[in-house]
């Protein structure tokens, strides 16, 4: 591939996950050229196959706890988009090995890389969380929509063993705190429970949600859930972020706050054929709904696509997939 740099050239990491794979795809789309970072021995060969890959699109290994392992690849860029991040479900044995060191030290290690190359880069766009938004026990209190002002509580994290919340917090208080000191321009998006088609060919942690919920899961998904978004809206509120001079600090990407309750009784109406549990108590006491929560994106310009195309896109895919295979079967 030719080497491009200049205003038209951006980094990806963690381009193969299940947002970094639509974000690589919608930049490539609008003429862009890619040089996305990836895990070392994960699979690429879906990027691979985007339309404008052959050309416009470079991919190299990158480790997150390798301090000069983005270097190379940001260099000459205008942009950067930090998408790489452990997410699991499953209770870590080592949450600093596994989730806060990866987390903290990446996102450090990936700013670093920029600030070497200020004389090009114009700005950072970090994928940051609802889970450095809640759990936040004292917003709780306040009976009003959590927005961008909130921040995860980082002692109550500790205390209830909160390892996803605490790495994604830690991470975007580093950020913020390296930026202000190294003059980088740094926006944040903050998806809620991400959903829709999967590019990847594995299943990530936010689709395993729709997916257990299908099964038949009574998780409520506790302090984790705030809001679902169609995978694609999220990806798009990346490039709009980037694109748009006026665009600053943390931005809530969700369509609307709602409980998993009605989240679930949502899928339930789509999915007759699936054994969704229907909730008959609050599953986010307290959890104040807003259907306009994400109105500093939608003040740029994005426009949300439907829960229930979300749902029905993920659902489609999952069959294809055959992650169903099973639970069609019960069924029938």
């Amino acid at each position: 591939m030719t080497q491009v740099t200049g205003e038209r050239r951006v980094c990806v990491t963690g381009a193969n996950g299940f947002i970094g794979s639509w974000l690589v795809r919608a930049l490539l789309a609008k003429g862009y050229t890619v040089h996305g970072t990836h895990a070392p021995g994960t699979p690429t060969s879906h990027l691979r196959s985007l339309p404008g890959a052959d050309s416009r699109l470079l991919l190299s290994e990158a480790d997150l706890l390798d301090s000069n392992a983005f270097r190379a690849p940001i260099k000459g860029c205008s942009g950067v988009f930090h998408v790489a991040s452990p997410c699991t479900l499953a209770t870590p044995q080592n949450p600093d090995l596994e989730l806060i060191q990866p987390a903290l030290q990446g996102t450090l290690n990936v700013l670093q890389a920029a600030a070497a190359s200020a004389a090009t880069i114009r700005r950072v766009v970090i994928t940051a969380s609802i889970s450095s938004l809640i759990p936040n026990p004292s917003w709780a209190a306040r009976n009003e929509p959590v927005d961008e002002s909130s921040w995860t509580d980082i002692d109550y994290c500790k205390a209830h063993q909160e390892w996803y919340p605490l790495s994604k917090t830690l991470a975007e208080k580093a950020a913020w705190d390296f930026a202000g000191k190294h003059g980088l321009d740094m926006v944040t998006i903050h998806p809620s429970t991400c959903i829709g088609p999967l590019l990847q060919p594995g299943l990530n942690a936010s689709s395993a949600v729709l997916l257990q919920l299908l099964q038949g899961s009574q998780d409520t998904q506790g302090d984790h859930y705030l809001g679902c978004v169609h995978v694609q809206d999220v990806a798009d509120a990346h490039v709009l972020a980037f694109e748009t001079p006026m665009a600053s600090g943390r931005y809530l990407c969700t369509n609307g706050i709602y409980q998993f309750k009605h989240f679930a009784e949502k899928v339930a109406e789509l999915c007759p054929q699936f054994p969704v549990h229907r909730f008959s108590e609050d599953t986010q006491p307290g959890l104040v709904a807003c259907r306009d929560a994400a109105k500093r994106l939608i003040s740029l310009g994005l426009a949300f696509r439907p829960i229930e195309e979300a749902v029905r896109d993920a659902v489609e895919c999952f069959k294809a997939n055959g992650f169903l295979e099973g639970q069609l079967q019960k069924q029938n």
